[in-house]
């Protein structure tokens, strides 16, 4: 991918109609004054101004040739708190830490070197260990379709923010779903790549994290993740994907995917992508993924790795959800743990023999409807210390476990008019395939009907706190 899909931004700017300078400084004056989800914990400041002056400088001096090497220039980017940025405070949604880093983190950097300009720093939970964006450090974010409900997790800010239109695009993290989920439950585009195709500095031990990216379109969160990519010193994983892969062989069929639990109108809203993708021309067939035994093993990774990072001394300011995770993990013995890691790598088999049937499958990328803004997840599995903080969500971690590209995609509204998203997944380093299939649905299914603007909605804290 090119960029195209910030092609308006730079016409724009090359008729000058506008100016970086104006842009950025638009888009920081919203996050700081009409920021009624909860999607910023930090906004820039001075070094944000500077580099859209630079940036300016560059257009006045270069012409259309500014935009050679620079393919995002003056495009603006939001930051997940999870990740070290230079110039802002990385808190990670933690008590535990609140420090200014001396260095951006590889992707981050990469950002800024492709002209894009980092506008802030958005909430996540702590360590981003739950799919709701709910910290003891911030309040929890709101969905822009319904403030009373959650933006979903742990890349709400980001999700709630790229909805609302506080920047072009932003860069998350995903461990289990925390880029998908959210832009699901908020109607934005969220792309998690192959494992490894963007580096993640400093990594997570589990090995189920990747680093993507969030924008209103397919394009744009291929043009955010194509200036990232690529191998990195810091860490051992990266650059094992590639976004360039051909489309592997069974490349017209589609694999349909309904997980149990599904709600009735989340079915309704997914049955019309289904229709959409057979419309396109893909032989769409349904096909079952006998996935009970990959929860317990994913809690036992996540568990095991949680406890690692979380000193016993540290338990009085560590979130009380994410500590019921962090004691299980404490009470797992290696065999257990391994035992998981059995489980993973079983996964990892049965899918590429899923694979191998199919070019794609698809689904609705959350089988349940956004729920309550201050909950971890649905009634049913509300209560940290029955560890289902995640089992409501089991189209999205599998393909944690596998390292798969996958891409949501807003489908439709649900008749009380929130978002629903589809999932496409393909096979390991098989990316450019899936983006170009989900381009293809993106404009077969059409744009969601905006969310409110930010200073037309009524902030979540107001409603339910």
């Amino acid at each position: 991918m090119t960029g195209e899909g910030f092609g308006a931004l730079k016409g724009r700017l090359r008729r000058r109609e506008t100016t970086v300078v104006e842009h950025v400084g638009s888009v920081l004056a919203a996050a700081r004054e009409r920021d009624r989800l909860g999607a910023f914990v930090a906004v820039a400041g001075d070094e944000a101004l500077r580099a859209a002056e630079e940036a300016d400088r560059r257009i006045r001096e270069r012409g259309d040739d500014a935009w050679t090497g620079a393919p995002l220039l003056g495009v603006t980017v939001s930051v997940k708190d999870l990740l070290q940025t230079r110039d802002l405070p990385t808190a990670r949604g933690s008590f535990l830490e609140n420090r200014r880093e001396r260095a951006d983190a590889p992707a981050v950097a990469r950002l800024r070197e492709a002209g894009a300009v980092v506008i802030g720093k958005t909430t996540t939970s702590e360590y981003g260990w739950s799919a709701s964006t709910v910290s003891r450090v911030a309040p929890p974010t709101g969905n822009p379709y319904d403030p009373a409900r959650t933006a979903g997790g742990s890349s709400g800010g980001a999700a709630a923010a790229v909805a609302t239109g506080l920047g072009d695009g932003a860069l998350g993290t995903d461990g289990a779903g925390s880029i998908r989920i959210p832009a699901a439950f908020c109607g934005v585009v969220g792309y998690k790549p192959s494992y490894g195709l963007i580096p993640y500095v400093p990594g997570c031990a589990d090995r189920l994290a990747h680093q993507g990216t969030l924008a209103r379109g397919v394009a744009e969160a291929a043009a955010l993740a194509a200036a990232v990519r690529g191998p990195h010193p810091g860490d051992p994983d990266s650059g094992l994907g590639s976004i360039d892969a051909a489309a592997p062989a069974g490349s017209g069929r589609v694999g349909w995917i309904e997980w149990e639990g599904t709600s009735d109108e989340v079915r309704r809203v997914a049955e019309r992508a289904r229709s959409a993708l057979v419309d396109l021309g893909h032989r769409v067939e349904p096909v079952e993924v006998r996935c009970k035994d990959l929860y317990p093993a994913l809690v036992d990774i996540l568990a095991a790795s949680e406890a690692a990072g979380t000193a016993p001394e540290d338990e009085e300011l560590c979130d009380p959800g994410r500590l019921e995770v962090v004691r299980h993990g404490r009470r797992l013995t290696g065999a257990a743990v391994m035992r998981a890691e059995e489980v993973r790598q079983r996964v990892r088999v049965r899918l590429r023999a899923v694979m191998a049937r199919y070019g794609l499958l698809a689904m609705a990328t959350v089988p349940v409807e956004p729920f309550g803004v201050g909950a971890i997840g649905p009634a049913w599995a509300a209560d940290p210390r029955d560890l289902l903080w995640l089992a409501w969500s089991p189209a999205t971690y599998p393909f944690n476990l596998t390292g798969q590209p996958a891409v949501t995609l807003p489908a439709g509204l649900t008749g009380s008019g929130l978002p629903v998203g589809v999932q496409l997944v393909g096979a390991f380093g098989a990316d450019q395939p899936v983006l170009a299939a989900a381009r293809r649905l993106e404009s077969a299914l059409g744009p969601l009907p905006a969310p409110r603007a930010p200073h037309e909605l009524v902030a979540a804290t107001e409603r339910t706190l």
